[in-house]
């Protein structure tokens, strides 16, 4: 998707609400350059309309019976930005950890609306000008959370019993799920397993030893079963 400044923003509206619809619709009647293509009341009727039509902005609500706006954040390209819409301001760290462009509490007013509009086209602009800069970060949903690990911190994965642990730099969380399918959402980033219980970031690593890796003052532990597939990835 490209598109330059000066052009209207495809939107979208999901609430379960008619009336938070009503407002959003009549609000982007006010601003020229945003186009509110269509709204829905479901979630995931509105994932089923993203397969096939191109949109800038979603207004998304959060506490949706069929799907939240947390978990549909999540399922969304880089592409598109989201400005949160909702009742209840215990959200609001929740959204901006989803890279939300903006979070707007009902009521909202027409300003504040215009402004959480501005920034996400100032944003886009800024995007576009940088579009092959991925994401720095990938949510895990956790139970019914979402943890967020950062990419360019993250320095090596553990195996721990049910679970795994992403250590970065300075923080580490854990997420209950295989090291295989960790790695798996992360392989095309830089990462490779180095051990039947670890993975790794290439880029982090400084040194190789004969039975450990030396990466951002971590020793990880390296199998000689995986041994050959780390060289090959360093084309040493």
């Amino acid at each position: 998707m490209t598109r330059n400044e000066t052009e209207q923003l495809k939107c979208i509206a999901v609430d379960d609400e008619p009336m938070a619809l009503k407002i959003i619709r009549n609000h982007a009647q006010q601003i020229p350059w945003i186009q509110l293509a269509a709204t829905f009341r479901s979630a995931n009727v509105a994932l089923e309309y993203l397969k096939e039509n191109e949109t800038d902005i979603i207004f998304l609500d959060i506490n949706m019976p069929d799907l939240s706006g947390l978990e549909m954040a999540g399922m969304l390209d880089r592409y598109t930005s989201v400005i949160f819409t909702t009742a209840h301001s215990e959200f609001a760290v929740r959204g901006f950890e989803v890279a939300a462009v903006d979070y707007l509490l009902k009521p909202i007013s027409l300003d504040r609306f215009q402004k959480a509009c501005e920034r996400a086209k100032e944003l886009r602009v800024h995007d576009h000008t940088n579009a092959d800069k991925r994401p720095d970060y990938i949510f895990f949903k956790e139970g019914y959370n979402w943890i967020r690990i950062n990419i360019d911190e993250l320095v090596f994965l553990k195996a721990s019993d049910n679970y795994v642990i992403f250590q970065e730099k300075q923080n580490r969380a854990m997420v209950r799920i295989t090291l295989t399918e960790a790695l798996s959402k992360i392989a095309d980033r830089g990462f490779v397993r180095i051990h039947k219980s670890y993975g790794i970031a290439i880029k982090m690593i400084e040194k190789i030893e004969a039975n450990y890796v030396v990466a951002s003052e971590f020793s990880v532990p390296l199998s000689a079963v995986y041994k050959p597939g780390l060289l090959e990835k360093l084309r040493v």
